[in-house]
């Protein structure tokens, strides 16, 4: 069950999701706090697993990773153990950065990252299709990306 979060959580949560390496004093001021009690409520959060870990948002292009694509995966049975399998295998695989198992046509979706097409090529062959259970993947190749976030909506 959702954890209630009044106003002044929503505050913090928003100001953390833009900058994770605010300075609690920072914060504190930004939300209309003092210091010692958004402190607080920030370790609530975080011991609450709201917030589950701070990370820096790197540019994949500045370091050689500039194409992302979607993989849909078909799976040759649906059954736990060749989900399992796939779930597994995908989660040894850095290039592939997100991973969601689908209700709908396809059996997963994979958003992978790589150097050009040469290099996605070579994952593909080399890695994807090798994993025991694939049967059919299909790769779309955005032309252009509109909106990239980590930042969740807080109403």
């Amino acid at each position: 069950m959702p954890m209630k979060l009044d106003e002044i959580d929503k505050r913090i949560l928003r100001a953390l999701q833009r900058d994770g390496r605010m300075q609690n004093v920072e914060l504190a001021r930004e939300v209309g706090l003092s210091p010692s009690p958004c402190l607080r409520r920030v370790r609530l959060l975080e011991e609450a697993g709201i917030i589950r870990r701070y990370a820096a948002v790197v540019d994949p292009a500045k370091i050689g990773l500039p194409l992302s694509l979607f993989a849909r995966i078909w799976l040759e049975t649906q059954d736990a153990e060749t989900i399992d399998r796939f779930i597994s295998a995908v989660r040894e695989f850095p290039e592939v950065v997100e991973c969601y198992i689908m209700l709908g046509d396809c059996d997963a979706l994979l958003r992978v990252v790589a150097a050009d097409l040469d290099d996605y090529r070579r994952f593909q062959a080399n890695h994807l299709s090798r994993v025991k259970g694939v049967r059919n993947i299909k790769t779309d190749v955005p032309s252009q990306t509109v909106k990239q976030s980590v930042a969740l909506p807080l109403r």
